[in-house]
C-alpha cells in the first residue's frame, strides 16, 4: 500500500512533490542473519561480520565498511554456507536486542565493494526493494520520526528487543525523487564528517594536554620537569599545597547567588549553575568565589573536574564538595598542577570511601607538591595550559553545536 502525504517542514529548494509512505515489509526484504558464533567463524581473514557488539561500538547512521575495523571471519566453509546472506551497498542492519536505547538503531552500509560482509547475532538485516539515495535510509531510520513507531513495539525491561513481525507494519516515509533523498543523505553525511573532524581534534588536544602534564611537571623523586621553558634552571621546591594557596576563605554570602554544584563543572569548564536564595539554598552552598580562585573537586577527584573562576562577578557560590583555593602565585599553574597524574594519585591514596572516594580540605592542603619558585615560570606554564584548555573547550562547544544542529535537522527534515 503506497500513500502520498505531506512533506516535512524543511526542504531543499526545487522539490515540491508530496512524500510517500509504505509499510516496511513493502519497502524491504528481510535477509538471513548470521547465527554462528565468533568461535565457529574465526576472528580474522576473509569476511566482515557486523554483529550486535559492532552496532553498539561502531554504530553510525552510515557505515563506510572500508573505513571501519570490524571483525573478520576465517572459516571459509561457514562463509560459503551463508553466501545468500552477503550484504551489499545500501543494505541496512538493525540492532534487535540491547540493554539500552541502542535497540532499533540502524546502520546503512556503504562502499562495501568486493568485501564479504555478513549481518551477525542480534541484528535484523534489511535490503531495500527499490533504489534509495545514498545515506537517506541510515538517517531516516534513526530519526525520531521513525523511532517513535518502534517504542511501543519493544519488549522487555532490562534487555529490550524488537521482532521482525513487529517491524513489518511500521511505516517508512520518503521523497519519491531519489535525488532529493541523496541531497538529504549528503547533507547529514557532511554534518557527521564535521562532527568526526572536531571529535578527532578534541581527542588530540586532550592527549596533548595529558602528555604535557606528564612532562612539564617533575616526576616522583625528581626536582626538575622533563620539558622546561628556556631561561629557567633552578630546581623546583617541595612544599605543602597550603603554602601555595589560602584554603576555603570565609565570606558572607549574598542574599541571592548562582549556585555551582558537583555536576556544574566538567573538565575545566563550568557548564551550568542555578539561582538560589540564601535562606532556602542547599546547606552545602558555602564557598563564595572570587576571581582567580581555583575549585578542586574533593568528591571522586579522579574525574578531574576542577575550575579556575575567571569571572569578575561576586555572586557565585560553590558547593563544599569543592576545596576553594585562593592562589598566592599563578592560578592557572595551580589548576594544572592539581590535574597531573602524580597529584591525583596522591589524593586518591588519601581518600576515604569506595563508591564515592573523597578527601577533606585539611588532608588536601597537607599534600606536598613540587613548584617553581619563580612566578614567571609558573605564569608561562599556566598560560600554556590555559591556551590548551581554551582550544579543548572550543572544539567541545563546536561538537555540541553540530550535534544539536544534526538533532534539530533530523526533526525538521523528516516526518
Amino acid at each position: 500500500m503506497t500513500q502520498n502525504f505531506k512533506a516535512p517542514k524543511l526542504r531543499f529548494p526545487g522539490f515540491t512533490e508530496d512524500w510517500e509512505q509504505r509499510k516496511l515489509e513493502e519497502s524491504f526484504d528481510f535477509l538471513q542473519n548470521n547465527t554462528l558464533s565468533r568461535a565457529e567463524l574465526g576472528d580474522s581473514g576473509t569476511a566482515l561480520n557486523v554483529h550486535y557488539g559492532d552496532i553498539l561500538v561502531k554504530f553510525g547512521d552510515c557505515i563506510d565498511v572500508s573505513l571501519n575495523e570490524l571483525p573478520h571471519i576465517t572459516n571459509q566453509s561457514s562463509v560459503e554456507k551463508l553466501k545468500n546472506s552477503y550484504l551489499k551497498d545500501g543494505d541496512v542492519v538493525m540492532a534487535d536486542t540491547a540493554e539500552d536505547e541502542t535497540v532499533g538503531k540502524c546502520s546503512e552500509l556503504t562502499d562495501i565493494k568486493d568485501k564479504i560482509v555478513l549481518s551477525g547475532l542480534h541484528t535484523i538485516p534489511l535490503r531495500p526493494k527499490n533504489k534509495f539515495g545514498k545515506g537517506y535510509l541510515g538517517y531516516y531510520l534513526n530519526s525520531g520520526s521513525y523511532h517513535d513507531q518502534l517504542k511501543p513495539l519493544m519488549q522487555g525491561i532490562k534487555v529490550t528487543s524488537i521482532s521482525k513481525s513487529a517491524l513489518k507494519n511500521t511505516i517508512v516515509s520518503f521523497p519519491r525523487d531519489v535525488s532529493e533523498q541523496e541531497k538529504i543523505g549528503n547533507f547529514f553525511i557532511r554534518i557527521d564528517n564535521l562532527i568526526t573532524l572536531h571529535q578527532r581534534k578534541f581527542e588530540t588536544l586532550k592527549k596533548l594536554k595529558k602528555g604535557f602534564l606528564q612532562k612539564m611537571f617533575p616526576k616522583n623523586g625528581e626536582s626538575v620537569p622533563e620539558i622546561r621553558f628556556p631561561g629557567f634552571t633552578d630546581a623546583w621546591e617541595q612544599r605543602k599545597l597550603s603554602t601555595l594557596a589560602e584554603f576555603n576563605p570565609k565570606s558572607a554570602l549574598p542574599e541571592y547567588f548562582e549556585y555551582v554544584d558537583l555536576e556544574s563543572v566538567v573538565g575545566t569548564e563550568m557548564v551550568s549553575h542555578r539561582t538560589e536564595e540564601k535562606v532556602s539554598a542547599p546547606s552545602r552552598a558555602q564557598r563564595l568565589a572570587k576571581e582567580g580562585d581555583v575549585f578542586y573537586q574533593t568528591v571522586r577527584p579522579y574525574q578531574r573536574n576542577n575550575y579556575l573562576f575567571n569571572k569578575a562577578d561576586d555572586n557565585y557560590v560553590f558547593s563544599t564538595g569543592y576545596a576553594q583555593m585562593r592562589p598566592y602565585g599563578d592560578g592557572y599553574f595551580l589548576l594544572s598542577l592539581v590535574q597531573t597524574d602524580n597529584f591525583v594519585n596522591v589524593v586518591l591514596d588519601n581518600c576515604t570511601g569506595t563508591s564515592y572516594p573523597a578527601i577533606n580540605s585539611t588532608e588536601l592542603s597537607n599534600i606536598e607538591v613540587s613548584y617553581p619558585k619563580e612566578i614567571e615560570e609558573q605564569k608561562k606554564i599556566g598560560t600554556d595550559f590555559k591556551n590548551l584548555d581554551n582550544l579543548i573547550t572550543l572544539h567541545q562547544r563546536k561538537l555540541d553545536t553540530l550535534k544539536k544542529l544534526k538533532q534539530g535537522m533530523l526533526q525538521q527534515m523528516f516526518i
